[in-house]
């Protein structure tokens, strides 16, 4: 028995301190990757002083100044040099002006040197010809990690750009960023163990959104004049909603190349971006729509298609883009699911009025069975599985705060999933308590489930076309989630984006304008919000935009499949028709 006891107790000695040196381990791996970030951000600053010592009167503010088609249209005519204009923007991320105040940075691109200076040997000028740009963590990179946030990513690196980096090199941009990321991305709130919280530098006590939030924070601080982000829930559109910028999802296929996935099986974070139901899309951020044009006419090019033969080969249509003609537009201000603040509503009424004044022709539009979207098509995607491959992702990790009330869920005995399912399906439509999402992930779903599972998905996509088509509808205004919450409420309420993961369950091409600001009126008017039923989770949300007065209130705008161009065309046109306002 001492034998027995003394062996057991030796046991548990090895496991405690197997368990001790594997954490010592992760804590190494993770000091170096933020070492190896400092490094590189004392690289670029000693790299712009140089530059400042041989070219001492470059108009800095001029230039960061500049909208991204006149910052374009110089570079093209070469009043300003793809130099000139690198070591700004480079300047301005170095000077630690923005990074220091969001901690949006999570690695300083020293190649982009090396792309400089090719395309300055070129013949031919791209059309993003001497544009810096900023590209989200998981897009790969060559010589570069793609972490997810994930310490198990932190040892491989990219062995070749991804088809959307040499893209983008083609056509002459300069990648000279990589931006920080929630853990896993399946957060939209922009935190992750390795490199820390970004924040929103309209409000540091804000959160720029997610999970493209070091995008949102980079470029709505000026470090970047275009970024490139992904979306599977509003991963581009709500760090736009929340920092004040533009942004597009396209149709997934529109676009593709990522490359993160190559170079290590675990950065496929689980399923959570591998979903075939429900697709990741790539698309591009800014600081207005015209931009957003840009990039996708130069990445709709031939390169792409030959790089990657499953992205159709469809070039961007300019005339579309250009067109004046009147649109009918289907709206509506709030999806019955999960009401959003007043001021959000307010931006689509004040929107709709002026699409009205200015010639549009305006249809009531509502999405049908929003909780049946919600809790059955796009939850049981990502955790078809009973939320396994979700936890495998973070087997010897740290689990970031925000994403523990998840992660615990996911781990519970599936008798007891089972159990709490049960017990809270006569509450499961609101599924906005965490606890709740207990009930989405409770079994694992056989084949014939899954089958069935995207049949169901196929069928609700062709009833909303099918609606769609009945109105004739050109384009549809709709409310985006927002204003910028408070840093550790995105948390709190998963739920609350059911405005953006509408349209990524249905694939549709969607984009987000900013209208408006939080005005003192719309402050008074949150004191007397309800929402759904003045529950815990509505005053939650109360709890998590008030304050806001002054940052940006926005609007999204839909189109049906592979028509990026009209999404964009009515972005524009509700952007040229807020400025007027």
């Amino acid at each position: 028995t001492c034998a027995a006891l003394a062996l057991l107790g030796g046991s548990v000695a090895a496991l405690g301190l197997w368990k001790w040196l594997g954490k010592k381990r992760i804590q190494k791996k993770m000091e170096e990757a933020r070492r190896t970030r400092d490094e590189g951000m004392k690289k670029m600053a000693k790299a712009v002083q140089q530059f400042r010592e041989q070219v001492p009167s470059v108009q800095r503010d001029a230039i960061l100044s500049l909208p991204l088609l006149e910052l374009s249209g110089r570079l093209q005519e070469g009043s300003l040099s793809p130099r000139t204009v690198l070591y700004t923007y480079l300047e301005k991320v170095s000077a630690l002006e923005v990074t220091q105040q969001t901690n949006c940075l999570r690695h300083f691109i020293p190649e982009c040197e090396e792309q400089l200076q090719e395309i300055e040997r070129r013949k031919e000028k791209g059309l993003l010809y001497g544009i810096p740009i900023s590209i989200k963590d998981h897009i790969g990179h060559k010589g570069h990690l793609a972490t997810c946030g994930l310490t198990q990513c932190l040892d491989t690196v990219m062995e070749e750009d991804s088809v959307l980096v040499k893209v983008l090199k083609k056509q002459g941009a300069i990648p000279f960023a990589m931006t920080n990321v929630p853990q896993s991305l399946f957060s939209y709130e922009c935190s992750n163990p390795i490199f820390g919280q970004t924040l929103n530098p309209l409000d540091p006590q804000r959160s720029p959104g997610g999970s493209s939030g070091g995008e949102g924070a980079l470029i709505a601080g000026g470090g970047s004049i275009l970024g490139m982000g992904s979306d599977m829930g509003g991963s581009i559109r709500l760090p736009s909603s929340f920092c004040g910028l533009c942004g597009l999802k396209p149709t997934a296929e529109r676009l593709r190349g990522v490359g993160w996935a190559l170079a290590h099986p675990s950065a496929q974070c689980g399923c959570l971006l591998l979903s075939h139901a429900v697709p990741c899309a790539l698309g591009p951020m800014a600081r207005d729509v015209d931009s957003l044009a840009l990039c996708m006419k130069a990445l709709l090019c031939q390169e792409m298609f030959q790089l990657d033969p499953s992205v159709p080969p469809i070039p961007f249509n300019e005339e579309v883009y250009s067109s004046s003609a009147p649109l009918r537009v289907g709206y509506y201000d709030t999806d019955g699911y999960f009401p959003l603040p007043p001021c959000m509503r307010r931006a689509v009424k004040e929107t709709r009025s002026a699409l009205q004044a200015a010639g549009h022709q305006l249809v009531p539009f509502s999405p049908p069975r929003i909780p049946y979207v919600m809790n059955e098509l796009f939850m049981k995607t990502f955790f078809a599985d009973g939320g396994r491959a979700f936890v495998d992702v973070f087997t010897g990790n740290i689990v970031d705060p925000g994403l523990k009330p998840q992660v615990n869920s996911c781990k519970m005995p599936r008798l007891v999933k089972k159990l709490l399912a049960l017990l809270l399906k006569p509450l499961q439509f609101l599924l906005l308590l965490q606890l709740k999402d207990v009930a989405i992930i409770s079994t694992r779903r056989s084949v014939q489930e899954m089958w069935d599972h995207h049949h169901q998905i196929q069928v609700y996509r062709s009833q909303v076309i099918s609606q769609w088509q009945e109105l004739q509808l050109d384009v549809v205004l709709c409310p985006v989630l927002g204003p910028a919450f408070t840093t550790g409420y995105p948390r709190k309420l998963l739920g609350a984006i059911s405005s953006t993961m509408l349209y990524n369950v249905l694939n549709f091409p969607a984009g987000v304008v900013p209208v408006s600001t939080v005005t003192e009126a719309d402050e008074e008017e949150l004191k007397l919000y309800k929402g759904c039923c003045d529950d815990p989770w509505d005053r939650t949300l109360k709890q998590a935009v008030s304050g806001a007065v002054g940052m940006p209130v926005a609007v999204q705008c839909v189109a049906l499949p592979w028509q990026e161009e009209l999404c964009l065309r009515f972005m524009k046109e509700v952007e040229t028709l807020s400025r007027g306002r």
